[in-house]
Order: structure tokens, then C-alpha cells, then sequence
């Protein structure tokens, strides 16, 4: 069984570098170019099965790279609610106290004001996949570089001598997975 996590395309939001987890902005023009013509280099696995976090910029990347191919939605791989912080940048926020208490100490376990903090984000995804595991066949998942970031920690961890496999993998080398 390989599983492959694939990060959305560029949106808006990176280029003015704010928190928009949950809000469901698109993927840039450019960006939906950019992944539909390396999709038709062959840089992308094939898969038994493709997953979505169905958020827009998650669909919109799956359907530059993987065209009209079915695939389902797994709601726990959608993007951090980053609660109060949503949709503001750094300098927006580095005076407010909340913020400051948000990002000081341990900013796994921090939970954004009306948000969610990273351990909460990466258990909803752990076990979103759960099911798509248990399967055991090939299977890809567009879904979002928090997300993700948190899926790949955590199977690190429980298998640190993979990690040669996992960052071959981050780079574009299909030769391993993360399950």
C-alpha cells in the first residue's frame, strides 16, 4: 500500500502570506497551469483510489492533475481553522495578545482563538485516513501542507528509520509512502 499526500496549489492567500485554512479559496490561474503541465510529465502516481480534502483549492488541484478521474471526499483532511486569525498576516496580528499567546510556547497544543490547534488538526486527519489505510491499496489525497505536514510528522515518529523514504518523497521521488 502506498499513500500519497499531494499539497493544493498556490493560492492568494500564500502569495499575501495569511492564515486561510478554512477559508475555501481557489487555487491561482497560474498555479492550476503550473500543476496541469506536470501532470502531463508522469511527475504524478497513479493510485486504486483518490481522495480530496473537498475544500475548492483541493478540488481544483485534483482536477489539473488527475482530470475527470472519480475520487472522494475525506472532510478530515481539510485545511486548520485558524479561528480569529483567519484570513489576517502576521503583521496584522504580532501585537495582539491573543496571537502572541497562540504562537509563543508549544504551538502544537496552542489552540487558535475560536480555532484549532495542530494536534487537534492532525488527530481529525489521522483519522480520516484511517479507513483509506485499512483498505490497503494505493491511494492519493490532495489535501493541505498543514495537514499534511502533521500526517508525515506523526508517521515519522512511529518510524524514524523511514525518513530517508519520507523526505525522497517530499522532493518528488514516488519511491516510498507514508503508511
Amino acid at each position: 500500500m502506498k499513500l500519497t499526500l499531494i499539497r493544493h496549489g498556490m493560492t492568494r492567500g500564500n502569495m499575501l502570506h495569511i492564515y486561510y485554512g478554512s477559508t475555501d479559496l481557489p487555487i491561482l490561474p497560474e498555479s492550476y497551469a503550473e500543476l496541469e503541465a506536470r501532470a502531463k510529465t508522469g511527475f504524478y502516481p497513479t493510485a486504486e483510489c483518490y481522495y480530496t480534502s473537498g475544500m475548492l483549492r483541493a478540488e481544483q488541484s485534483f482536477r489539473a492533475i488527475y482530470g475527470d478521474t472519480p475520487h472522494s471526499v475525506l472532510y478530515g483532511m481539510r485545511e486548520a481553522d485558524f479561528g480569529d486569525f483567519e484570513m489576517r498576516n502576521y503583521a496584522e496580528l504580532k501585537d495582539d495578545p491573543a496571537y502572541i499567546k497562540w504562537i509563543s510556547g508549544n504551538n502544537e497544543d496552542n489552540i487558535c482563538p475560536n480555532g484549532e490547534s495542530g494536534a487537534q488538526v492532525t488527530a481529525r486527519a489521522l483519522e480520516a485516513l484511517k479507513p483509506v489505510i485499512s483498505e490497503g491499496v494505493d491511494a492519493v489525497v490532495v489535501a493541505h501542507g498543514g495537514v499534511i505536514g502533521g500526517v508525515a510528522a506523526t508517521k515519522i515518529a512511529e518510524n524514524p528509520d523511514q525518513l530517508d523514504s519520507y523526505i525522497s518523497d517530499a522532493i518528488g521521488d514516488n519511491s516510498d509512502n507514508l503508511v
